[in-house]
């Protein structure tokens, strides 16, 4: 993660203020579909802009711009795709991560109703989290998210005398899944509305190792917790609700832990230790303040202090090795 430097002058201030243009050149290349069509040929601004139904001068200055950024490569006077643009960003590709593509558009436009956000404390309004669609399309998203840093936290964790594991909001399952992939004496389960349950049973049916996992559809503050587990793994929901709900959650997972059982949470923190940026956990809170009703981003140490409120006396913070994980790779670990 890069730190930025801080606002000190009028020269830094405009600086940042104009990093907004290099974004939206993006996403008018999204909004373009540029990457599809240029697959992986060469394209002339002119050929590009007649295949778009785009003003040539404009195709041209796009390329151009994407070009110097690192997207696409130049010959001559043609351009044509980096492996990125041709594989992540590319519709026809099957590394497309579409759903992850259009959360990012759906937010660029989102955040241009901060200042009401900030005004009324309340949440931009949409669809909700309990809308289906709305829920297959952000659990699709996580997925093509989570995938590589789920593979690089079931490499360090620990499960190896683990047998049962539930995963809170785990959406897609993706971690479920990295979990039993990395540890065959491992049964899992994904505890999260049906709408995201139906996209997880989608990604593991090909699975062998998905046959040791279980779906439980239901809400996390109205339904029961589904049975008791040695691990209960809980990654990007803290920052959803506010302390008390937190809190809520904690004791009622807590009850559910079998002895000596362990709470692990991921998620963004506020760490009071050098090496540690605060700068994206900080922006991370603004998204809370669009998109939820209390979510915020929380300290590690207000975290381990709730746990131990609740009745989860050992909390330590775990770190994996740098560059790898979730965020800044750091997992709070509560034990019963």
């Amino acid at each position: 993660m890069n730190t930025r430097s801080r606002i000190r002058t009028m020269d830094d201030f405009r600086d940042v203020v104009y990093d907004f243009r290099l974004p939206r050149l993006l996403v008018t290349a999204l909004d373009l579909d540029v990457f599809t069509l240029m697959g992986n040929r060469f394209w002339t601004p002119k050929a590009l802009a007649k295949a778009l139904h785009a003003n040539e001068r404009g195709v041209e200055i796009l390329l151009r711009n994407l070009e110097t950024a690192g997207l696409l490569k130049k010959r001559g006077t043609s351009y044509a795709g980096e492996k990125l643009c041709r594989t992540f960003l590319n519709r026809k590709s099957p590394d497309y991560q579409g759903a992850w593509l259009n959360l990012l558009h759906s937010q660029w436009e989102n955040w241009s109703h901060l200042t009401d956000a900030v005004r009324t404390g309340k949440r931009i309004e949409n669809n909700g989290p309990d809308d289906p669609e709305y829920r297959r399309s952000f659990t699709w998203a996580m997925h093509q998210r989570s995938l590589k840093a789920a593979k690089q936290v079931a490499a360090q964790l620990d499960l190896r005398n683990t047998k049962t594991l539930l995963d809170v909001g785990g959406g897609p399952g993706t971690y479920a899944l990295e979990f039993l992939r990395k540890n065959s004496g491992l049964r899992a389960g994904i505890w999260d509305r049906a709408a995201a349950l139906e996209v997880a049973r989608e990604i593991a049916e090909p699975l062998r190792h998905a046959e040791r996992l279980s779906y439980y559809p239901g809400d996390l503050f109205e339904s029961p917790v589904p049975g008791r587990f040695d691990v209960i793994w809980m990654s990007n929901v803290l920052h959803i609700f506010s302390p008390a709900e937190n809190q809520t959650l904690f004791r009622k997972l807590k009850r559910a832990l079998n002895s000596g059982g362990r709470l692990l949470i991921q998620d963004t923190f506020l760490m009071n230790k050098p090496g540690f940026d605060v700068t994206e956990t900080n922006l991370f809170a603004v998204t809370m303040l669009l998109y939820t009703p209390t979510g915020n981003t929380y300290r590690a140490r207000d975290v381990q202090q709730w746990l131990k409120t609740c009745g989860l006396k050992k909390s330590r913070c775990l770190q994996l090795k740098k560059g790898t994980g979730d965020w800044d790779g750091v997992i709070i670990e509560g034990r019963v």
